[in-house]
């Protein structure tokens, strides 16, 4: 017997949010390695989307095609795991936007002003918002295992943000775009592990 339509879909979406963090940072480390001129302290990770040779082209696909994982994982996992919670819903379409600007950050690399700077900073702004969107879905559930794992990885991705705007730390965002993109990146792999557990 089948399994039922929406356990097809929440696994197909899990599967998803574990592959898509891998698949990205796999291309993002080795844009760097192929680019030794690359700072942490001085660039942008967006830098290397305008580098000529590979160093270009790897670094935009792992951006859109990791999106195109995430923005799975968001409507075919999160939606189907949150069902007919509208806490729930509102957090995963906010999430599944942050992915769509992920996509537009590889299509529209630095060549493209203002638009990826628009993209850039809407994916760094709704990626974390989702989050304290969806630590209110969990805690309405009562997941509050969940919920307060959410909010802490919420508050990690937005910190770095929050401290480069108060403190200008470094000269450029490679940093705080790596710090707030694992967090997301872990909570994601966190919670697709959760979903493809019978």
């Amino acid at each position: 017997m089948s399994a039922p339509r929406n356990v097809v879909y929440q696994r197909m979406g899990a599967s998803a949010g574990l592959v898509a963090p891998i698949f990205g940072f796999i291309c993002i480390l080795s844009a760097i390695a192929s680019y030794p001129s690359f700072s942490w302290t001085d660039n942008a990770l967006s830098d290397l989307g305008v580098v000529s040779g590979i160093t270009g082209p790897l670094f935009n696909f792992g951006l859109v095609a990791s999106g195109f994982l995430a923005l799975n994982f968001a409507t075919f996992g999160l939606l189907t795991y949150f069902g007919k919670s509208w806490v729930g819903r509102i957090g995963s379409a906010v999430f599944a936007a942050s992915t769509v600007a992920l996509i537009a950050i590889g299509v529209f690399n630095e060549s493209f002003s203002p638009t990826h700077y628009v993209v850039s900073v809407a994916f760094f702004m709704l990626a974390p918002i989702s989050l304290f969107i969806l630590t209110c879905a969990f805690w309405l559930s009562h997941q509050r295992g969940m919920a307060v794992f959410t909010v802490s990885v919420a508050f990690v991705a937005a910190l770095p943000w929050l401290l480069l705007f108060a403190f200008n730390y470094v000269p450029n965002v490679a940093i705080p775009e790596s710090v707030s993109g694992i967090a997301v990146s872990a909570w994601a792999v966190v919670l697709s592990k959760k979903m493809l557990k019978p």
